[in-house]
């Protein structure tokens, strides 16, 4: 139902986050057709369907402990602007990839992005216990490259030109963050 109160498991201060839902997946539709949302995150331009929504929805609204999705809410109107995961959890070598996506572009630039990962890195951290968590960035997309160190990832190295692009091509940048540094930040230092 459209209108039911979302739930939240997680909540910041700007944004909440909650379980994915299938009445929301005509929002999924619209941010990946959207090129401005989907190029900057290293996925395709083309066109996605209902069905492919259905299909993700299928995969990944099924309880996974490799795979952890939540929705994004912003906190102020309660509606959802994008996703996050981790994903690839590695329980033996306590590690996971980070990903996070605001498809509402009038979001952009209120530091949702660099909450949700303080979030994400907390609920890895704290709830998962992992110790390292990873994520890959188009060396192109700046702006979350400054979310992300804002946030407490550090880049650690690149993949040099492996990104192809019209009149071009763009590294991929590797960062992490390890659970005592994010500790550490959150602390002051001490």
């Amino acid at each position: 139902m459209p209108d039911e109160e979302p739930i939240l498991t997680i909540r910041g201060e700007k944004v909440g986050l909650g379980p994915i839902r299938r009445d929301l997946l005509h929002l999924h539709v619209k941010w990946a057709n959207d090129p401005e949302v989907t190029v900057p995150l290293g996925g395709w331009a083309g066109p996605s369907t209902i069905e492919d929504q259905e299909a993700w929805y299928a995969r990944d609204s099924k309880r996974d402990e490799k795979r952890i999705v939540y929705l994004i809410y912003e906190l102020v109107t309660m509606r959802p602007i994008g996703c996050t995961d981790l994903r690839d959890v590695n329980y033996r070598d306590r590690t996971a990839w980070f990903d996070v996506f605001i498809g509402e572009k009038d979001c952009w630039g209120k530091g949702y992005a660099t909450e949700t990962a303080r979030l994400m890195l907390r609920y890895g951290f704290e709830a998962l216990g992992l110790h390292c968590i990873l994520l890959q960035v188009n060396a192109d997309n700046e702006r979350a490259i400054r979310a992300y160190t804002r946030a407490g990832f550090t880049v650690t190295g690149r993949h040099r030109e492996v990104i192809r692009r019209p009149g071009g091509r763009v590294d991929s940048v590797l960062m992490d963050c390890l659970a005592r540094e994010f500790r550490d930040e959150r602390s002051g230092g001490a």
